[in-house]
């Protein structure tokens, strides 16, 4: 499974989460304090599913 966040030009800014997880519930944390304002997307992948969200972020 892998986590990243890119900015509105497509650009990888980071990557969260990288290898497996044990099935269930869990939470991750980006600390954006050095990232502008904006908008981003983050992208889950596992396996052969693929889900792109937009979100804001707003300081």
């Amino acid at each position: 499974m892998t986590l990243e966040i890119f900015n509105i030009n497509g650009q990888k800014v980071e990557q969260l989460v990288s290898g497996s997880l044990t099935a269930g519930t869990h939470t991750v944390s980006w600390d954006a304090t050095t990232k502008p304002s904006g908008i981003y997307f983050y992208r889950l992948t596992s396996g052969v599913n693929v889900d792109t969200k937009k979100m804001v972020l707003m300081k």
